[in-house]
Order: C-alpha cells, then sequence, then structure tokens
C-alpha cells in the first residue's frame, strides 16, 4: 500500500443511518479496486463506540475526532487537516468505485485541488435535471459535488478548505446578504463548497471535461424516475466483480448509491470476496 495517497471518508452514524457499515462496505471496495490506496475513516464521539473487529480489518486507519454532531456538513472542511496522505481522494461513505483509478491521477496532479463538477445518470449520460440544483442556479455557482474531492497538502489546497471554513461561520451573512433565494440555515456541502469554490476561482479548482471524475448519482430526480428515494425496491440491481450492474447496465463510472438499504446485501457480497 501507498502510505502517501489514500480514500477518505466521515462515518457519523445517525438514528437513521449507519454510516460506519456504509464505510466498511465501500473499504472492501476499494480493498479490491484500488489496492494500493490506503483508506482512512474519520468518526464521531457516539460512532466510535461501534467499531467492531471486522472493521479494523479493513479500515487502514481510524481517526477520532470531537466533530460537530448537530450539523456533520460542517465538518466536512476539517479534512484537509484530518487526512493522514499527501494526496487524498475524499468522497462520501456511500459510493463505489468499480475499477482502479490510477490513470486518474496524472490529470487530477495539474491542479492542488479538484472538485467533481456535474454528475452522470445510470445510462453515463451527464445529467441535465435541475431539481436539486437551484441553489447552485439561482447564484450561478460552479455545480460541485463534494461526494468526489481531489486535494494535495499544499498551501494551495489549504486556502481552499480555510476559506471554506470561513464560509461555514459566516454563513448567516451571506444567506441574509449576498446569496439569493437562500432558505438553509445549515446549507449542505455542495452548496457551501460551490460558494467556496467561486470565491476561490472555479478555473483553480474544477475541471469539468474530466468525464472520469464524474459519479453516477442515484437520486431518483436525476434518474427521472417516479419512485421512492429507495430505488431498489422498483430497480433491479446486481454486482459482478466490483461493478455495480443496474438495469442490466454496467456502471463504470463511480457509483454514488444514495439509497442505504442496498448495503446488507453488498457487505455480504464484499464478505465472501475477501
Amino acid at each position: 500500500m501507498n502510505k502517501d495517497i489514500g480514500f477518505v471518508t466521515f462515518a457519523q452514524n445517525t438514528k437513521e443511518v449507519n454510516y460506519l457499515e456504509l464505510a466498511y462496505l465501500q473499504a472492501m471496495n476499494c480493498k479490491k479496486t484500488n489496492p494500493t490506496f490506503g483508506y482512512t475513516v474519520i468518526v464521531d464521539n457516539p460512532t466510535k463506540d461501534f467499531i467492531e473487529e471486522k472493521h479494523l480489518k479493513v479500515f487502514d486507519q481510524i481517526i477520532h475526532q470531537p466533530l460537530d454532531l448537530d450539523w456533520p456538513m460542517a465538518n466536512e472542511w476539517k479534512v484537509y487537516y484530518f487526512t493522514p496522505y499527501y494526496e487524498t481522494i475524499k468522497i462520501e461513505s456511500d459510493l463505489l468505485f468499480s475499477k482502479s483509478i490510477d490513470h486518474w491521477l496524472k490529470l487530477l496532479r495539474s491542479k492542488d485541488i479538484v472538485l467533481a463538477t456535474g454528475c452522470k445518470d445510470y445510462f453515463g449520460n451527464d445529467s441535465k435535471q435541475r431539481f436539486y440544483r437551484k441553489f447552485i442556479d439561482d447564484n450561478l455557482l460552479p455545480d460541485i459535488y463534494n461526494g468526489l474531492i481531489y486535494f494535495r497538502k499544499t498551501p494551495q489546497a489549504q486556502q481552499f478548505f480555510d476559506l471554506a471554513k470561513t464560509v461555514c461561520q459566516n454563513w448567516d451573512y451571506l444567506k441574509s446578504n449576498v446569496l439569493i433565494n437562500c432558505r438553509e440555515d445549515s446549507p449542505s456541502t455542495d452548496h457551501y463548497y460551490a460558494v467556496t469554490a467561486d470565491l476561490y476561482g472555479r478555473e483553480n479548482c474544477t475541471i469539468p471535461t474530466a468525464d472520469f471524475f464524474k459519479f453516477v448519482h442515484m437520486k431518483t430526480r436525476i434518474q427521472n424516475w417516479n419512485v421512492d428515494e429507495n430505488w431498489s425496491d422498483s430497480i433491479f440491481t446486481e454486482i459482478d466483480e466490483d461493478i455495480l450492474r443496474i438495469n442490466n447496465l454496467n456502471q463504470y463510472n463511480p457509483v454514488h448509491y444514495y439509497d442505504k438499504t442496498i448495503a446488507k446485501n453488498l457487505i455480504d457480497y464484499y464478505e465472501q470476496r475477501i
């Protein structure tokens, strides 16, 4: 394993979702698809108590920090300071890979930080659905998806995350005096990173033409499905050699599966393989 580069995710359990289990699934997936990368999970005090032996076998590092419990998304900018790697791929815990991402690195290394922009439907098309993006569009912000971020330990990347901290801490002012149609008292990470990217200079932190650096987002409106967000109840899904297949279509981009109910079957699949 190359300790200079690795994946990092946050796992803060809620009453509804066991994010530690999602990270466990993700770690097994990363070990199969990208075995030279490290894998680190950042947990809060309550989640730490749920760590089991099986987790210790697949997590390379567990970083325990006293995180914000009321607004977990406010912790995201801290990843720069928590990561143990010189190069980090920060991912949301419900995202899976189908293959090695080694070929990404040459282009990603052209910048100190790269945030994913746009997303795909499960047909592999760039999504044109804007149902979830009204705030982004109203404020003419870059179409940031924080579920996939690359950065290095450099002063330039640190500047982005420090700026994100400032945006978080001054959200009430921005909401009232700068932003249009902003109704969030506690913004999503996509939103405050989009504001940050605009202030930082989107040309310095995005590569919109990098088609590989977009994930398939399984929120139902992006798929133009008239089904509940627990889409796996209605849509055929299977996995074969790390490739998730949705309605018989292989998924080659990373998949942000979003519907947490599919995790159990996928965990069973990977536990048999590792």
